[in-house]
């Protein structure tokens, strides 16, 4: 799961993860998390209507690997933006929202200074097994203890179908998390529905979102 793939899949507009709205969960477990925060760190963000609610609260710093998600973002939502070329990076800046084009994996921690709050929709999902330890201690590595995590993750039988999006059910993101407080926050059951835009049939379908503090 290589940057190659991603780029194909926007090139090739496979956006089967992409919501036209916030989303519920989001809407529903966000209020909580709020106090004291200023900013908001969204990991591998997309096209994410999702940012727009969060602007409505906080100044949103997203993070994402296609450009052409970056400019599919400011110019759907009609928002005037500038963009600059920074080491290793274009930075797209469109008060309060901003987003670093490039490796999520290089990013610096005075890129995301001042962030003690994440939101991770489809970051961790959007990774095979492998990398996932390696995105968490990114995480780690960029922002100090005491930061809250809201992470959405997607539970089916890892049997009945291949990712992404990727099976991580609740053990995992303890194992993922070892030492950190994890609360399960809020679920949707959406089997027989689908993710997103893509429907596939497999024995159940579930959407948990974790308020995780990192230690």
């Amino acid at each position: 799961m290589d940057a190659a793939f991603w780029h194909a899949r926007w090139q090739h507009n496979e956006l089967g993860f992409q919501l036209e709205q916030p989303h519920p969960l989001l809407c529903q477990c966000l209020l909580p998390l709020l106090q004291g925060q200023l900013q908001v760190l969204v990991p591998l963000c997309g096209k994410s209507p999702d940012m727009l609610y969060l602007a409505q609260y906080l100044t949103v710093i997203g993070a994402e690997l296609s450009a052409i998600a970056c400019d599919d973002f400011f110019s759907e939502q009609q928002l005037d933006y500038q963009r600059f070329q920074q080491p290793g990076f274009v930075h797209y800046y469109s008060d309060p929202i901003q987003i670093w084009q490039g490796d999520f994996f290089q990013l610096r921690p005075e890129q995301v200074q001042g962030c003690k709050l994440v939101y991770d929709r489809a970051a961790l999902i959007a990774l095979p097994m492998q990398m996932r330890q390696r995105y968490v201690a990114k995480l780690k590595a960029l922002l100090p203890a005491g930061t809250q995590i809201l992470l959405l993750s997607v539970e089916y039988p890892l049997h009945e179908k291949a990712g992404p999006p990727f099976s991580v059910d609740y053990a995992e993101v303890a194992r993922l998390f070892a030492g950190d407080n994890i609360e399960l926050v809020a679920e949707l059951d959406q089997t027989g529905k689908g993710f997103a835009r893509r429907r596939f049939a497999t024995g159940y379908l579930l959407e948990r979102a974790y308020r995780i503090t990192l230690s």
